[in-house]
């Protein structure tokens, strides 16, 4: 499959690059962007002060260049700034990043020559990754010091991870038939400027919550199939009182789910008959717990998160975000702050704390099937095997609450935490990045936690013998879990039975 690039990708079409080995080209209208824009610069800069071009960077800014120097200090900012720490980035994170910078690219405001974004296209399909440390990033002047690693491999230098990897860039290069980009007017500073990583990164969230909102939705499903749940909490006329579009789309996608359920309960039939007129105590629980019932009202604000924070993404993507602008088609150069990644950094603090509140929502509905004396028909930790000597999932569990904590101690909002910086000229920043990479480690625990509670959900549906009384959509996942974690009498090691569930709901 072939995507062409021309102002703007969807992020169904990221995905396909980034999972499906879609192949990346630029379109005609691309090139011809790009090259305008590089057309006009070399011309309108020829006798002009812009920044960047002729004068130092950040609070340098106020010191000229000399000529002479022009191609030196545009590599001087792609090896001053090459200066990351910590563990590198992933390579799915890394060809997001560069997916996000050829996007910028091609909206032909950044005045560089075309070589630079067909280089950067090369490197993503022939899977070509830069090594990008992970620390690094304030988010303002955008993500300078990562994206300057990408920079210094398409120069020729530094590492890339190849085939599995880590090799001189050089090398790779040489063996691939590649050269490294030429320095013409601005190159080195277009690069290294700009949201590519934190968008990169985001992109790659966002992906992932898509795929835990729909895992969080079937879980639901099968735990009020457990419960017996009565099923007009799922009514349309009920979510539909309520106006929001996010709690009527959840209520429609669960009712589809249990379509042709044998275990939930109509509450008109149960209860509206006159029978129960003189009952005064009900065994049954007339109203689930708040997390059964309410999964409407929890997950309906998640899902409209995830739809806000896709569109400013594939936004950002399409977008502009280095300085100065060139512009040819108003023939001006502007100056200004389209780097600051606070529209990132906002839509994923938002997103962390929706997937953190899905999370808890996993764990509270874990604790209803393990808490025997809430639920009423499991015994304790759904133990198939004998009380006291058998534990079930008990320490399953424990593992379940340490990651919801952790995940709700990382959702303090990361865009608030602004530390002035390069001699106060980045006076207030976005930490976009940052926050980009714990929203990632929040879908990361929850992807954990969901393991930990479609494990326990089919161990609970065996417990009951009401494998033939589900849905037909609920009985295929259940069989296809089952396929990965055999029923378990006995005790036994689980990490591996995780493990091979979170490759599940990711893959």
């Amino acid at each position: 499959m072939i995507i062409y690039l021309e102002s703007k990708l969807s992020l169904e079409e990221i995905r396909s690059i980034l999972f499906e080995g879609a192949i990346l080209k630029l379109s005609d209208k691309a090139k011809d962007n790009i090259n305008r824009s590089y057309e006009f610069l070399k011309s309108f800069s020829s006798d002009k002060v812009i920044y960047g071009i002729n004068t130092g960077f950040g609070p340098m800014a106020q010191y000229r260049v000399d000529d002479r120097f022009l191609k030196e200090l545009q590599y001087n900012i792609i090896r001053s700034h090459s200066t990351g720490a910590g563990k590198p980035l992933d390579d799915i994170f890394v060809k997001a990043a560069m997916i996000a910078r050829v996007g910028t690219l091609v909206q032909g405001y950044s005045g560089v020559h075309l070589s630079v974004a067909e280089l950067i296209v090369e490197f993503i399909n022939r899977g070509i990754y830069p090594m990008i440390p992970s620390h690094g990033s304030v988010g303002a002047s955008g993500d300078l010091v990562q994206l300057a690693h990408i920079a210094l491999t398409l120069i020729g230098e530094g590492e890339v991870h190849y085939k599995g990897e880590w090799r001189s860039t050089a090398d790779v290069m040489k063996e691939n038939n590649l050269k490294p980009i030429q320095i013409y007017i601005r190159e080195g500073l277009c690069i290294t400027n700009g949201t590519s990583m934190m968008s990169g990164i985001a992109a790659v969230n966002l992906i992932h919550s898509q795929k835990l909102f729909n895992h969080s939705i079937m879980a639901s499903a099968l735990v009020n199939e457990i419960a017996s749940s009565y099923d007009d909490f799922l009514t349309h006329e009920l979510n539909a009182s309520k106006h929001h579009e996010g709690q009527i789309l959840v209520a429609q996608k669960m009712r589809d789910i249990l379509e042709g359920s044998q275990c939930t309960l109509c509450r008109a039939k149960e209860l509206y008959d006159n029978s129960h007129s003189n009952t005064t105590t009900f065994g049954h629980k007339l109203q689930p717990y708040y997390s059964l019932r309410c999964v409407p009202q929890i997950l309906g604000p998640i899902y409209e998160e995830i739809n806000n924070a896709i569109r400013i993404v594939e936004n950002e993507y399409a977008s502009a975000c280095d300085n100065p602008i060139v512009d040819y088609r108003t023939q001006n150069v502007y100056h200004g702050g389209n780097f600051h990644g606070d529209y990132i950094s906002y839509e994923m603090d938002k997103l962390k704390i929706g997937i953190t509140k899905m999370t808890m929502l996993a764990e509270r509905q874990l604790n209803y099937l393990c808490h025997d004396r809430i639920n009423g028909i499991l015994p304790p930790f759904v133990n198939l095997g004998i009380l006291g000597l058998n534990y079930g999932v008990q320490a399953c569990q424990f593992t379940a609450t340490s990651t919801t904590a952790e995940s709700q101690t990382l959702s303090m909002p990361n865009s608030i935490h602004s530390i002035p910086n390069n001699n106060d000229n980045q006076d207030i920043v976005s930490m976009g990045t940052n926050s980009a990479e714990l929203t990632n480690m929040v879908i990361e625990n929850a992807y954990q936690v969901l393991a930990i509670h479609f494990m326990t959900i089919i161990q609970a549906v065996d417990c009951l013998k009401i494998q033939d009384k589900l849905a037909p959509a609920t009985r295929k996942v259940y069989e296809e879990l089952r396929s990965i974690v055999p029923v378990f009498v006995e005790d036994s090691i689980k990490y591996k039975d995780i493990e091979n569930i979170i490759s599940y709901l990711k893959n």
